[in-house]
């Protein structure tokens, strides 16, 4: 081949060459100015960048790193209790016989004892071995087992609890100091935060679940204090008492309850509600809560028309306890509060939550209306005494020992049931006439003496009949069984 011919072609070499390198140049260009108007590509960049900006609402690439560094101070309980039956009688008709001839000669069955063993979660506060989980976890156990992530075991005594807001602190002894968790804001959490859930569900040890925040101040029907933040997070039995994490590896929640007939709806106690109960748990083993000595409702549509006022907003007060804060402070049944120390009140349960953050001497100014005027007064909170008519409506039927409140739209769901098909009871007290009859929690209250309630409206109406009876009798609905009971009063 010629000289020329030789030049020609490396001429032709070198200018692909360029070509290419100016294409691919032009190529590598165009992606990084789409990445860096769009963002990182892919999961773990993704991830990255998330971190870096401190934006922990963004989807993780991975939750490996944050479930490795949280664990440990996570800790799974195994309770048992020992549960006695009553005596077996014959099942049959002793007929002439008489009961003293079959005592005499077979007499009563002995009573049976049984070991009943539950399971749940918890996670530690403090590097002595202070624990939060559920009441509902170590309620009556007669043995308390606590076992760590790294295997070991040992057992727990109950420091307090609380059955109202269904939180308990645990205490056991370890051999060195153990890891803790960091105790995050609930208050600053947002609905549609990433969260993940750690706990012992079904037995299945250290289970790590993801989701999000769904929804903040759920009201279920669990105790007088709902303010639930709901998950999708998988929270199944065995995760109560567990953590709820938020993306900085802080504790948001206590997981507590769940809707049975659904998925992905999980409820946790905020842990801002945890923190303000933990010294009575830890110096007294039980709650010192303060109160203004009112009984209160919601205002529904009929009643703010009758009023005259615009909106259904604020408490209206039912009845004022005698001699109690709200009674010396001049307050009158028929006053609706709008704020307490300039917070506007938006129902009876706001009212409540507030009250409940207070301590005992605290002095508020609690705001009014009353003949359409608006008035503040100052209110100080007292110890509140254990009653069982001091939330939502006040209860005619005075001495019954249960606590019931309206069906609201979240109770309804969470318990799978029609908003107007009763009222739900909300809390029983110990030893009162409803709990020798059997009443429970989240029982609802289908009829009173023979007549249907839909409201509490209803329910109130019916309690207030009671003149010349010497019992009431109710119709309840459990689950999906329906059955009566009655209670006697004086």
């Amino acid at each position: 081949m010629s000289n020329e011919g030789k030049k020609g072609n490396s001429r032709k070499t070198f200018i692909m060459f360029l070509l290419a390198f100016l294409i691919g140049f032009f190529v590598v260009s165009v992606v990084e100015v789409i990445r860096s108007s769009f963002g990182p590509v892919g999961p773990d960049v993704q991830t990255a960048s998330a971190v870096l900006s401190g934006d922990a609402t963004r989807t993780p690439g991975s939750f490996a790193d944050l479930a490795e560094r949280v664990k440990p101070a996570v800790v799974n309980i195994s309770t048992s209790k020992t549960v006695r039956t009553g005596p077996f009688r014959m099942p049959m008709d002793r007929g002439i016989w008489g009961d003293e001839f079959f005592e005499r000669f077979f007499g009563d069955m002995p009573r049976r004892e049984f070991k009943q063993r539950s399971l749940g979660s918890g996670f530690i506060i403090s590097h002595d071995g202070y624990i939060f989980t559920n009441n509902h976890v170590v309620e009556q156990a007669d043995k308390i087992l606590v076992k760590l992530s790294n295997g070991r075991e040992y057992e727990a005594r109950i420091i307090g609890k609380d059955v109202k807001t269904d939180l308990a602190l645990i205490k056991i002894k370890p051999n060195d100091s153990l890891p803790v968790v960091e105790i995050g804001d609930s208050e600053s959490v947002r609905v549609g935060e990433w969260v993940i859930a750690i706990g012992n569900p079904f037995g299945l040890e250290q289970t790590v679940t993801a989701g999000i925040v769904s929804a903040k101040g759920r009201v279920i029907g669990a105790g007088p204090y709902d303010n639930f933040i709901q998950t999708d997070a998988s929270i199944n039995p065995g995760n109560s008492g567990g953590p709820l994490f938020n993306m900085e590896g802080k504790v948001v929640g206590i997981n507590t309850a769940i809707v049975a007939q659904g998925q992905g709806i999980g409820f946790a106690i905020p842990i801002a509600m945890a923190k303000t109960i933990l010294p009575d748990l830890k110096s007294k083993g039980k709650v010192t809560r303060a109160w203004l000595g009112v009984s209160v409702q919601d205002l529904d549509e009929t009643m703010a028309r009758s009023l005259h006022r615009e909106d259904q907003a604020g408490a209206l007060i039912a009845d004022v306890f005698r001699g109690d804060p709200a009674d010396k402070a001049g307050l009158k049944p028929g006053d609706i509060v709008t704020q307490v120390n300039g917070k506007p009140i938006k129902d009876s349960h706001e009212l409540l939550m507030i009250i409940s953050t207070l301590h005992v001497g605290d002095r508020v100014n609690v705001t009014f209306v009353r003949d359409g005027r608006e008035r503040t007064v100052p209110v100080v909170a007292a110890e509140r005494k254990d009653r069982a008519d001091w939330i939502s409506t006040r209860n005619p039927a005075e001495g019954l020992g249960m606590e019931v409140q309206e069906i609201t739209p979240d109770i309804a769901k969470y318990l799978g049931v029609p908003k107007k098909s009763g009222v739900v009871v909300v809390e029983v007290e110990p030893g009162s006439p409803a709990d020798e009859v059997g009443i429970q929690p989240q029982d609802i209250i289908l009829k009173v003496n023979n007549v249907r309630v839909a409201s509490m409206k209803d329910y109130v109406r019916e309690l207030s009949r009671k003149t010349g009876k010497n019992s009431l009798l109710f119709l309840i609905k459990r689950g999906k069984a329906t059955f009566f009971v009655a209670i006697r009063i004086s």
